[in-house]
């Protein structure tokens, strides 16, 4: 009884048939996350969907997070060599390939039924993390949990674009992008206490069990995208007829996804060899540079990134108001720039390029997450949501491997992570030169299905 009131107040139950005139109140768990500003108005299915979107995803970037974070500790028991930490770590990140093929099975059998397997087994994988008993089966460990984690984030993404109005999508995947940053929050905040926790590290991977209960609980609130059910429902080509539709045609119509795809390809690309060294290697550079303690890096990461979290709603609204072009044209002119300050600055600035970071990082995410559902139909717009992860995820990986290099040849991870950093500016060019404006616009009509 005490379990069904609980979820009648945190997550109101779904109702098919809610549209934006059957406005409902905010739910009670909105309450407790004001700082996203005011939000546009939703129906109680729409809330519904947020809120279990966003309880799963924020435990997947608290796995995400911890192995950043606790990378020293994790190092010294396992006695890992220098030089094998960026190949390691490649070798984690090289999870979000095999995560292409949960991302296009979405689009075959559904957005929610998948959603549901990568969050059962990604908290699954997490909890058996904290039991390995050599580098070797945590890191394989880690590359399972990292197909999950990708999975569930770009099917999360893809379900609340399909569920928002037109205008609603900016704020929406913002707020989304804000509350899973927040798992984040919470593995600083645990790491401040790496050193006295009976387990250490251990101790924190045993807390990525928490959602299994939850979130298999309350999943059965959440009922298909309206999007995907009409594609469901309609007629399958035959064979035959696949057979004897011209090929040229065909090729034509196909021909603006291709090009969108390689636009979002090419910056995927281009941000995964660039950034993700400096953000991965950013809580070992405060220890080591500075001389930062575990709980001085818990406390920057944890302050700073709650300021910083602020940069998903703002993003949000800003990409619904002022385009979704110039408002990433600015934020990917930004982020290389700052990674590059905080690399060479002084202690005494380093929390402030520290939130300047998170912010444009976020931020960037954010709308790097709208255009990768608002440029794709509906039949391949899970699809593309995982090839954009995979393709970012094997700029990451090109990213380690060329630290790993530069590490040896300049002598230093630090003056390596900004040799790359200042590849990123080309993104913008990318963004200006091959993206579409889809701010505002229907998801039908951006990318209407052939």
């Amino acid at each position: 009884m005490a379990r069904r009131l609980l979820a009648s107040q945190v997550f109101p139950p779904s109702s098919r048939g809610a549209s934006r005139a059957e406005h409902a109140g905010q739910p009670a768990w909105f309450d407790r996350v004001r700082w996203l500003g005011t939000p546009p108005k939703l129906s109680q299915r729409q809330w519904t969907v947020l809120g279990l979107v966003s309880v799963a995803s924020f435990f997947d970037q608290y796995d995400t997070g911890l192995f950043s974070l606790a990378l020293k500790q994790i190092q010294a028991e396992f006695r890992i060599a220098e030089q094998s930490l960026g190949l390691l770590s490649s070798i984690v990140t090289l999870g979000a390939l095999p995560a292409l093929l949960l991302a296009a099975a979405a689009d075959r059998w559904g957005r929610r039924r998948l959603l549901v397997v990568t969050i059962v087994a990604y908290t699954i994988l997490t909890g058996a993390s904290a039991f390995a008993p050599s580098a070797a089966a945590f890191v394989v460990l880690q590359f399972l949990a990292r197909i999950f984690i990708t999975a569930e984030y770009a099917l999360a993404v893809v379900v609340l674009g399909e569920e928002l109005d037109d205008d609603a999508r900016g704020w929406g995947i913002g707020a989304l992008g804000a509350l899973a940053a927040c798992g984040h929050g919470l593995a600083y905040a645990l790491f401040s206490l790496v050193d006295v926790l009976p387990l250490g590290w251990r101790t924190l991977y045993l807390v990525g069990l928490a959602p299994l209960l939850l979130v298999a609980w309350l999943r059965r609130d959440m009922a298909e995208t309206p999007h995907f059910e009409r594609l469901g429902a309609r007629p399958r080509e035959s064979r035959a007829d696949r057979r004897a539709r011209p090929r040229a045609p065909v090729a034509r119509q196909a021909s603006p996804y291709r090009r969108r795809f390689v636009a979002m390809g090419a910056l995927y690309l281009l941000l995964g060899l660039t950034q993700h060294a400096g953000f991965f290697f950013a809580p070992k550079f405060l220890q080591e540079a500075h001389g930062f303690s575990p709980a001085q890096v818990s406390l920057l990461g944890f302050t700073g990134g709650a300021v910083a979290v602020f940069a998903n709603s703002l993003t949000g609204r800003w990409s619904d108001r002022f385009g979704r072009r110039p408002t990433a044209i600015a934020f990917l002119a930004a982020l290389p720039l700052t990674i590059v300050s905080f690399y060479n600055a002084p202690a005494m600035v380093l929390p402030v390029l520290w939130v300047a970071m998170l912010f444009f990082g976020l931020g960037s995410g954010v709308l790097l997450s709208l255009f990768s559902i608002e440029l794709f139909p509906t039949a391949y717009r899970s699809t593309a949501a995982g090839m954009r992860a995979a393709l970012g995820t094997v700029g990451a990986v090109i990213g380690l491997s060329v630290e790993s290099a530069l590490y040896v040849l300049l002598g230093s991870h630090w003056a390596a992570i900004s040799a790359l950093a200042m590849l990123a500016l080309g993104a913008p060019f990318v963004v200006l030169c091959m993206f579409p404006e889809t701010s505002g616009r229907a998801l039908d009509e951006i990318s209407p299905d052939q």
